[in-house]
């Protein structure tokens, strides 16, 4: 059976590979279908350019393309925000 973190790490396999279909890659505007499919909370609180400004950044080479590679560190980067803020609001939550 396998373990949570496996799971995890499955979970992010399939979702990029759904998102990116034969390809093997995400264009603009299949990053925008994931991250509104799969991080609407996110995108609800951002300027409406924040899909083509996170494009920009994952697309290191500009040709349009985004790897699993670049997929998963903005996965990351979004796992580390969250648990940033979830830190401050459990200590803001301790002191009342």
């Amino acid at each position: 059976m396998p373990s949570q973190m496996e799971l995890v790490m499955e979970t992010i396999m399939i979702m990029f590979h759904k998102f990116a279909g034969d390809k093997g890659y995400l264009t603009k505007g299949d990053l925008r279908v994931l991250m509104e499919k799969e991080f609407p909370g996110f995108l609800e609180n951002q300027d409406p350019l924040a899909v083509d400004k996170i494009m920009n950044d994952l697309d290191q080479c500009q040709d349009g393309k985004v790897g699993f590679q670049s997929c998963f560190l903005l996965m990351v980067g979004l796992s580390i925000t969250c648990n940033d803020y979830f830190i401050i609001h459990m200590k803001q939550k301790g002191k009342k």
